[in-house]
């Protein structure tokens, strides 16, 4: 049975185009208008202020302050927001996050076409929606609460530990989320002493082996 999107207005957020040229030939194939497209977490808050969407799909992994950060920004100013965000990573701590940050939806870019169009369908009528691969993982997580050892990290915490795993500096990431450096000084001093770890390079380890970014 076909999945229909139509009259359901959407904003696209991917900062690869190719990745988004293909959401978008789905999404429109199945009725639904796709009203702008996205490559970074700033202009994601720019454009769904501009042209109040009815639903935002949105990466996790993106320039900037990235896709966990731009959900929790525009869950404060816009607190009915559907969200779905997708993510390349089959982790369960990247999804609890998500959700607890306010998105109504996760689903890995693994899934089946099909599959995609069911997650915004159901995202769209206000519905929660778990990619079923990773459903029982994250049951499990929200349960325990010790799914990884980043979840003994805030959000705000967890937020600059992945910018550090991917190598970016404490003034590039201060400036991507307004505060300053001495701030993300003190959360990168308590995220080496949370997760054990003396450099950048051990927390890019501690990212790979727990999924949250590729080798």
């Amino acid at each position: 049975m076909s999945v229909s999107l139509a009259g359901e207005k959407i904003l696209l957020a991917d900062d690869h185009a190719i990745v988004r040229m293909g959401f978008r030939l789905l999404l429109e194939g199945a009725g639904a208008s796709v009203v702008a497209e996205a490559e970074s977490g700033e202009q994601v808050l720019r454009l769904f202020a501009e042209l109040l969407p009815d639903l935002l799909v949105m990466d996790i992994s993106m320039p900037g302050i990235g896709g966990l950060a731009a959900l929790e920004r525009l869950r404060v100013r816009h607190p009915n927001a559907k969200v779905l965000m997708l993510s390349a990573h089959q982790d369960a701590v990247i999804p609890v996050r998500a959700l607890k940050a306010g998105a109504l939806g996760y689903l890995c870019k693994r899934a089946t076409p099909d599959e995609f169009l069911r997650a915004v369908r159901q995202v769209a009528n206000n519905q929660r929606y778990i990619d079923p691969e990773l459903a029982q993982k994250v049951a499990l997580a929200q349960l325990s609460g010790t799914a990884d050892p980043a979840e003994t990290l805030t959000d705000k915490e967890f937020a600059v530990f992945l910018q550090l795993a991917r190598g970016r500096s404490v003034s590039d990431i201060a400036a991507d989320f307004n505060v300053s450096a001495s701030t993300v000084g003190t959360h990168l001093y308590h995220i080496k002493q949370k997760l054990n770890a003396n450099n950048a390079a051990e927390l890019a380890v501690i990212a790979m082996r727990a999924g949250l970014m590729e080798a």
